[in-house]
């Protein structure tokens, strides 16, 4: 049996007023793709949208995405995560499973169950969606239920798991020792946090939640989102996981790379540098790009100039004297003995950590000079 896990779609994200959309067809043609090459089902972990009341756009691509697979008998397991609506994934799941579509429904103490086969026997994979310690406090009603590892823990407890079978987890969670990345939601303190230890009776748990792939401990990982979301995830090869399951016991595990229809990148350099022709040629200018600029003074309608050459260009950033050391401009003290030119002298100093040459000087004595005239 082989399984193809993703997670964290995030379908209509919006990064710095970009949509999204585009990428994620292009990126979910790829898995469709690979399903029919390489699966008999595909897992996927939660946060299907990027929030509980997705746009239009982002759910016609959704709907796209299960009647491509389904064409093709390739099944499907999702479960919601917490960007989502639980309510809403499990709208329409009665009807959908019978396309072979399987998603998790609203949490009320018992946790969905499909069972998959093959010539080793039955495979069971568990649908669990996103949960608080207040859902399944009120599904089960054990005011003993306060942290994230209480609530996780009782409703693995209520699985009534065969453990003589393979057994799959799909949750929505995050495991302590996770790496994180800036795309993420993060819970001040660490109160989302639950033990890998949960997931001992599954042979694989697919995970969501965590935007870099990686394993947790043997046969529990996080696949990973399928496009960059953040500078924080530049240097990352994103992937789909596949796994093949023989036996009870018998699971290898290994990625398959995706190529995003746009890279995210991060360009470092000066002004001069980044829009040198040497610099750019060969290139793929059209990426997402966030660029540092080391220039000592801001370069005027930077965004605009870059852009003639990164027209994706996310966002401008600065690393010079005056950001490291991240200096404060504070207001300067009153007094009826400087001039204007003396406080505007000062407020560049602070601004731009050095002083005015003779040029600009000039320049803001003579705009000084008319604004007085008005």
């Amino acid at each position: 049996m082989k399984l193809i896990h993703i997670s964290d779609l995030h379908l209509g994200k919006r990064i710095n007023e970009f949509s999204m959309l585009e990428d994620q067809r292009y990126i979910l043609e790829q898995v469709v793709k690979i399903c029919v090459e390489h699966a008999d089902a595909l897992l996927l972990a939660g946060d299907i949208y990027d929030r509980p009341i997705p746009p239009t756009e982002a759910v016609m691509m959704l709907d796209w995405f299960f009647n491509a697979l389904a064409a093709q008998k390739i099944k499907v397991c999702a479960v919601s995560g917490n960007h989502d609506s639980m309510e809403r994934i499990a709208f329409g799941a009665g009807l959908m499973k019978q396309s072979g579509v399987y998603l998790s429904t609203v949490y009320d103490g018992s946790t969905q169950k499909v069972t998959l086969t093959d010539e080793f026997g039955e495979a069971q994979v568990y649908l669990l969606p996103f949960v608080r310690p207040s859902i399944v406090r009120r599904a089960l009603g054990q005011e003993e239920i306060e942290s994230y590892q209480d609530a996780v823990f009782a409703a693995v407890k209520h699985m009534d798991i065969d453990t003589k079978k393979r057994n799959i987890l799909v949750a929505h969670q995050f495991v302590t020792g996770a790496g994180r990345c800036d795309s993420e939601d993060i819970v001040v303190g660490g109160v989302d946090n639950i033990d890998a230890s949960i997931f001992e009776a599954f042979d694989y748990t697919a995970l969501g939640h965590i935007h870099s792939p990686q394993n947790i401990k043997e046969n529990v990982r996080y696949c990973g989102t399928l496009l960059k979301y953040s500078v924080s995830e530049a240097g990352q090869e994103k992937s789909v996981t596949v796994i093949e399951m023989g036996k009870k016991n018998d699971i290898v595990v290994r990625t398959i790379p995706l190529i995003p229809k746009h890279d995210l990148r991060a360009i470092h350099g000066s002004y001069m540098e980044v829009t040198a022709r040497t610099f750019y040629q060969g290139t793929a200018t059209d990426d997402y790009v966030q660029i540092t600029l080391t220039d000592e003074e801001d370069i005027v309608d930077g965004m605009q100039k870059l852009r003639t050459i990164y027209p994706n260009l996310m966002r401008l950033d600065y690393d010079n004297r005056r950001t490291r050391e991240n200096q404060e401009i504070a207001g300067t003290e009153r007094t009826t003995q400087k001039s204007e030119m003396e406080y505007f002298e000062e407020f560049f100093e602070l601004q731009n950590n050095q002083p005015m040459n003779e040029e600009q000087r000039k320049f803001s004595e003579e705009l000084i000079r008319k604004l007085q005239e008005v």
